[in-house]
């Protein structure tokens, strides 16, 4: 048994958080910061310097020896740069510990050195990191001891987003500003502000640091290259909200430790459907908040896990064949006064105010299905989407049977006179309560599906920041809130005028589907309903760039076109590189390896052979290790005739200029040889003794942690 956490104790203990600030912050001084935070004024230098130094006393009796700006470039993972609290020493050989207003307001990273997609030039190195207190400061403990972390934005010399967490906070103020001038009209005058409100469920496979060692494979690129099936999967659904093993149920506790410690409000865990896949969800905040929260929470994953023996794997498909991860974004609009624009109320048909925002929702992921699915694009997600384990690359918004049916009655007639209720739910056992059940089932295949009081986005890669998807979902809904309020605010009768927006918006619902997404007859649909399709990342990157989304970023300052074209260069960029590592991996392993490992079992078969023949005088029968041979050789040969292709091909990937050229020979052609090679690979681990295969198997990785 371990030590007993006082949870209410333990939370948030090193966030320097709102309670942190009233209790050392002079009254005035905590005032006009709050006042920063919830109405985005400009925080003035007299306030930043006050707030610093208490902020640097509070972090020192927590431990921390460093401060840093700790920012979300386009790299997929975090930065930061550590610098202490001293200042020169003193003539008495003393130091002084000391940090300034501006030192938390403004840092100064080396911009060349993160991506930028051709906004800076390598000689071009100045970039700016920026306080964003609306998320508070923490400090975190690790082997470097103590180091308080602020979360910041990473702009350009010359103002241009380079990080996730820039246009995150554009779009919030984007949508922030439209919904407002919505729930006026609807003659809200209490509330002062609409904040997007996430909850992204995050999942993550466990696999012992041993055997993860022997895989280089999952060194270099967080997935098996190779790789047979065991003989069980996760067929027998045993593994799903199974009973939890004693070393992850410890591993767990500490993670929920570290999280509650930082202020995350980890609260739901349990085993997924593959074995050694489990899952972790907190509890919804703030869109800009929650993205740092999960930044910080796969960072306390991996960390842990190390501490237990053990590698915390993220990649979107680690394993083929069975469940790849993803991310679940659970997203919603909430007013500083506890309003969800999303909750629909016990008679979803009467309450006109949700109805309407549902619908412009609708009307927005209709319009721009093909940004929304671009945001979810990842080198690893192309393996997942669509593999019967998570949604197919085909945006389409599931509702449900209760608001489907309140839709059509606004379509048919131009009225909706009631709404489906649920039913008791019967056990048919006299001693089981019986309960009233929603009334609409959930659908586990719809990438964006409306859960009772928000929508989830269900397409997420398990590696990714949430920033990407949830930009996207704040600015596509704001324009739509725009050009209703702008319909509305001129109309000579504002009920009416409400009424004909939403039976507009209702009636082209192309987007709307409630069956099956794994079916094949529904890609039909989708293209006959004009649907984009893109199931690669290669495919749904031009959606950044088309004249439509420039449009729509510009008008709300979310991003710039040259934003744009840099990001989606990027995203070339980061594809090219991701195959090309798995490529050279692939051939690595392959050369030094298992070719060698699969020469040495046919040497020592064919020498048994042999063996066996001259012991028996020619009498025993040796068809059996003769069969195993010529498979053996043959695959061998296959393997080796399939490596000298792929090698052949990756020798000319520099010859394609970088970008899209690039990347669309990557996905052509050098994807095709990987499978071409892994093929027999894979038949080949299925013959050769275990003992002489050079890497742990899947069952060994997936059943034993």
């Amino acid at each position: 048994m371990g030590e007993y956490i006082n949870v209410v104790e333990t939370f948030g203990c090193d966030v320097f958080n709102d309670s942190v600030m009233q209790a050392r912050l002079p009254k005035k001084i905590y005032k006009e910061l709050k006042k920063t935070i919830e109405e985005g004024k400009e925080l003035s230098m007299e306030i930043a310097d006050v707030v610093a130094h208490e902020m640097k006393e509070w972090a020192i009796e927590k431990g921390a020896t460093h401060y840093s700006h700790w920012f979300q470039p386009l790299t997929g993972v975090t930065a930061e740069k550590h610098d202490a609290f001293i200042t020169a020493p003193m003539d008495n050989g003393k130091v002084l510990m000391s940090f300034s207003g501006k030192e938390l307001i403004k840092g100064e990273p080396d911009a060349s050195s993160f991506p930028s997609g051709g906004l800076r030039a390598t000689f071009e190195a100045r970039g700016y990191t920026a306080w964003d207190c609306t998320s508070p400061a923490f400090v975190r403990h690790d082997a470097a001891g103590g180091t308080l972390c602020i979360p910041t934005a990473f702009c350009s010399y010359t103002g241009e987003a380079l990080d996730q967490k820039t246009p995150l906070l554009r779009s919030m103020e984007a949508i922030n500003t439209q919904a407002l001038r919505l729930l006026r009209l609807f003659g809200n005058t209490t509330s002062k502000k609409v904040t997007p409100s996430v909850g992204a469920e995050q999942e993550y496979f466990l696999i012992d640091k041993e055997k993860w060692l022997q895989r280089k494979d999952l060194i270099y690129t967080g997935r098996t290259l190779f790789g047979a099936m065991p003989p069980k999967g996760q067929e027998m659904d045993d593994h799903y909200f199974g009973s939890i093993r004693q070393r992850i149920s410890a591993y767990m506790k500490e993670v929920n430790e570290e999280c509650w410690k930082l202020g995350i409000p980890a609260k739901t865990q349990h085993n997924e459907v593959a074995p050694a896949q489990h899952e972790l969800a907190p509890i919804y905040a703030p869109v800009n908040i929650a993205a740092d929260q999960n930044q910080m929470m796969m960072r306390i994953l991996k960390k842990v896990a190390s501490r237990h023996g053990m590698r915390c794997v993220l990649h979107e498909k680690p394993f083929a064949g069975v469940n790849g991860s993803g991310k679940h974004n659970n997203w919603s609009l909430t007013t500083d006064d506890g309003i969800n624009l999303l909750d629909p109320g016990k008679t979803p048909h009467e309450n006109i105010q949700f109805l309407l925002v549902l619908t412009c929702i609708l009307k927005a992921v209709d319009e721009h299905a093909d940004l929304l699915r671009e945001s979810a694009a990842d080198v690893g997600n192309d393996q997942r989407l669509g593999g019967h384990e998570a949604p197919p690359a085909v945006i389409s918004v599931f509702l449900g049977e209760q608001l489907e049916d309140v839709l059509e009655q606004l379509v048919s007639t131009g009225t909706a006179t009631h709404s489906k209720k649920g039913s008791k739910l019967e056990t048919g056992v006299k001693t089981l309560p019986d309960f009233m059940k929603d009334a609409t089932d959930r659908n586990r295949t719809s990438p964006f599906a409306f859960t009772g009081n928000k929508f989830e986005f269900r397409m997420v890669g398990s590696r990714d920041s949430i920033s990407a998807c949830n930009v996207v979902l704040n600015t596509i809904t704001a324009e739509v809130f725009k050009e209703v309020c702008d319909r509305l605010e001129k109309a000579p009768d504002f009920e009416l005028a409400v009424h004909d927006l939403i039976k507009e918006y209702a009636t082209d619902h192309k987007i709307v589907f409630n069956g099956n997404g794994y079916a094949p007859e529904w890609e039909k649909e989708a293209k006959r309903r004009g649907l984009p399709i893109l199931p690669s990342m290669v495919d749904a990157i031009p959606a950044l760039t088309t004249e439509k989304a420039v449009k729509l970023f510009e008008s709300f300052d979310v991003f710039s076109r040259a934003e744009l074209e840099s990001r989606a260069e990027i995203k070339y960029e980061i594809y090219s590189k991701a195959i090309n590592i798995e490529a050279k991996t692939m051939i690595d392993m392959a050369t030094k390896q298992i070719i060698p490992a699969v020469i040495r079992y046919t040497t020592v078969l064919g020498e048994s052979i042999n063996t066996v023949k001259t012991a028996g005088e020619g009498l025993i029968d040796v068809s059996v290790q003769l069969d195993l041979l010529k498979k053996a050789s043959k695959l061998l040969k296959a393997a080796n005739s399939a490596m000298s292709k792929l090698s052949k091909l990756v020798e000319k990937i520099p010859e394609y200029a970088e970008g899209r050229d690039r990347a669309v020979f990557c996905r052509e052609k050098v994807v095709p040889a990987m499978e071409a090679l892994r093929e027999p690979v894979d038949e080949l681990e299925m013959i050769v003794d275990k003992e002489m295969w050079p890497m742990p198997s899947y069952g060994d990785l997936v059943f034993e942690v």
